[in-house]
Order: C-alpha cells, then structure tokens, then sequence
C-alpha cells in the first residue's frame, strides 16, 4: 500500500486532483459574484478598458469563471475550462496593469490563478477525473473492435463479456485506476 502512494504516478494524479478541486473552488465565487450585479461589474471593470459590449463581456466573464471552475472541480473537459479561466483571468491581469499599474498586492491573487489554471491546461487532468475515465472508455472500445473481427467470439466468451459489461463505472474504476497505480 505504502509503494503506492509513493509512486510518481499516484503522487503527480494526486497533486493535479488537488490543484484543480482547490482552484475550481476558490474562483467559482468570482462568476457569482459578477452574476449578482453584473452592471456593476460591467463598469467597473469592463467599460475602463474601452471593450465593445461590456454587458455581454461581463456575462462571458462571470459564465467562464463558472461553467470553467465546475469543469476543473470534476474533471470533464478539463482543458477547456482551465483555458476559460486563462481567458478571463488574463483580462483581469491587463485590467490591473492598465489602472494600477504593476501592483504586487492586485496581481499575486490574479497571477496564481493564472499559473494554477495555465499548469492545468498543459499537463490535462490526471488519472483522477471524468476525462480519464472517459478515455478509457473509449480505449477499451476501440481494443474490443480491433479484436472481435481477429477472432470469432464462442457463446462461452460472449456470456463473460457481458457479465464484464454489467459490472458498472464502479468495478470499471476499480479495475483499470486502481489498478495502474499498484504497478
């Protein structure tokens, strides 16, 4: 149990489930935050940088701060929503540099979202998200169609592969995740 938790794989998987359930769930309060008053925001923030539309950018704003926090706290479509979150917090940090210049005390908070989300973005998910299980999925799909033409399936094989097939997400976690972290 022990060599488990101290493979390399387990320990990364394990810092990248960290990293995006914290970073998801600090800034998800953001997007609701400009939902709340989104007029507010809008001239606050938006109308000083001179953007078209600022009403409709505000919403754009607080929705990839939402709908991207969720994506990362759950791990489907992970990439994605750390790159809405790159988005918005990149105009946050022009926002800051544009009127206050470069303010240590605005910036550290923009500037760790930003590297938490970019960090996210570029390394994927980890084993331990939707994405993966999802992949998996997929691969042993792709494997069962490659090798059912080879060979002709005797009802004996048939019978077994679909017992397999009723096990459900849970034994399908437990076999192919957990399974890869005990090597």
């Amino acid at each position: 149990m022990l060599s488990t938790i101290l493979t390399k794989s387990f320990s990364k998987d394990t810092a990248l489930l960290i990293l995006r359930v914290i970073t998801g769930t600090v800034l998800i309060h953001h997007g609701y935050e400009k939902l709340a008053n989104i007029e507010n925001f809008a001239d606050a923030f938006v109308r000083p940088l001179h953007l078209p539309f600022p009403i409709f950018l505000s919403y754009i704003a607080a929705f990839s701060e939402i709908g991207g926090s969720w994506l990362l706290i759950i791990g489907l479509a992970t990439r994605f929503g750390a790159l809405a979150i790159v988005g918005t917090i990149s105009v946050a940090i022009y926002h800051a540099l544009v009127t206050s210049g470069f303010n240590i005390f605005l910036l550290e908070l923009l500037l760790l979202y930003f590297a938490s989300a970019t960090s996210i973005a570029l390394t994927g998910p980890g084993n331990f998200s939707l994405d993966e299980v999802i992949i998996r999925i997929l691969k042993s799909e792709e494997v069962d169609e490659i090798i059912s033409p080879k060979k002709s399936k005797t009802s004996k094989e048939v019978e077994i592969k679909e017992e397999v097939n009723k096990g459900g997400l849970f034994q399908f976690l437990q076999a192919n995740i957990l399974s890869d972290t005990s090597s």
